[in-house]
């Protein structure tokens, strides 16, 4: 059994992947903090059968903490950045190693499930876009603020707003302070959203299937004006296509 990864801002998220059934199982995931994590991922490895581990981590500080752990437990650790591990995905832009490594594996993911020309949309701590073709090439992508960082940036640099949970409103003009909010929120992530992805289809003459994944996927899946799914575990599909592409590294498990 192979233990993937995913360390984010806010989450990380674990999975085991049976690389000769090609089946990824016991999802978990917790808030990434150093000494929640490194409990939490001992707990998750004596509950299985793993020799080694693919890890994606925007979150250096983090991730040697938990590469040093799983080394103490007799777990060969690979980063999906490290140069012996090869990529399925051509990486069509300036400056390859400035890309977070969950947004090429969102592609990878997208496009070696789904087959097509693929928009992620990941509501993590940033709201990004990360285009992939069926060519096999990552094309770029953007970065917006996340919805959690607008709503806490709000409430933490102003004397009054609140901190409040966002919901789905039609109304756009709001009768009181949390209806206001939440429609700046709501309803101007909605149309920050399908803005950019028409200008994105416009821009590049084709047309995509938009993935959504993240946290608030559900809310704002009704708000996609063009064609869309909701895959959670999207990241960990790209971290399974990349162990079967490097077959030779993971040897023995």
């Amino acid at each position: 059994m192979i233990m993937l990864l995913d360390i984010g801002n806010t989450l990380t998220k674990i999975a085991t992947y049976n690389i000769k059934t090609n089946k990824i199982t016991n999802y978990a995931s917790f808030l990434t903090c150093k000494k929640k994590t490194i409990v939490n991922i001992i707990k998750y490895k004596k509950q299985k059968l793993i020799k080694h581990a693919l890890v994606s981590s925007v979150v250096p500080n983090v991730y040697n903490v938990i590469k040093n752990i799983l080394k103490k437990n007799k777990i060969k650790v690979y980063e999906f950045q490290e140069k012996k591990i090869k990529k399925s995905m051509k990486i069509n832009v300036n400056k390859k190693f400035q890309v977070g490594s969950d947004r090429v594996l969102n592609a990878i993911g997208g496009i070696s499930y789904y087959k097509k020309n693929c928009i992620i949309l990941d509501f993590g701590t940033t709201t990004t876009f990360d285009i992939a073709d069926n060519n096999n090439v990552y094309q770029g992508g953007v970065i917006a603020p996340g919805i959690n960082l607008s709503l806490r940036s709000l409430n933490k640099f102003t004397a009054k707003l609140p901190l409040i949970k966002i919901s789905p409103q039609s109304n756009v003009v709001g009768k009181d302070t949390k209806s206001a909010i939440n429609s700046g929120i709501y309803i101007g992530y909605s149309c920050l959203i399908n803005g950019i992805l028409e200008k994105i289809i416009k821009q590049t003459k084709k047309k995509y299937l938009v993935i959504l994944t993240g946290g608030y996927s559900r809310i704002f899946k009704k708000k996609i004006k063009f064609k869309s799914v909701i895959n959670k575990n999207i990241t960990f599909y790209g971290l399974a296509m990349t162990v079967k592409q490097n077959k030779k590294v993971f040897d023995h498990v």
